[in-house]
């Protein structure tokens, strides 16, 4: 099974707000997620979001694949630093 982080989108017309979520690719974007780890919000100035980081570190741990814009907040909340950190560590 792949599974990938990615949006999921909620709000409503010309307003949209994101849930980020870990789905099996196969999954319509708007279908049931595995579960949801954090929200983004574009809206806002500057956009908001908040990401459950133990949440995301289990998930890529396991193998879950980033969408770009989900790496993109990943990176900026220093989730994919640590990760990274982290698996180089388990290598060594």
């Amino acid at each position: 099974m792949a599974v990938k982080i990615r949006l999921k989108r909620t709000g409503a017309k010309k307003k949209p707000s994101y849930r980020i979520v870990v789905a099996d690719s196969r999954t319509p974007r708007n279908g049931k997620p595995i579960e949801e780890i954090g929200y983004y919000d574009p809206t806002t100035d500057p956009a908001t979001y908040k990401v459950h980081e133990d949440k995301a570190m289990l998930w890529l741990e396991r193998g879950a694949v980033p969408t770009p814009t989900v790496k993109t907040i990943l990176d900026r909340a220093g989730i994919i630093e640590k990760w990274q950190s982290a698996r180089t560590k388990s290598t060594e």
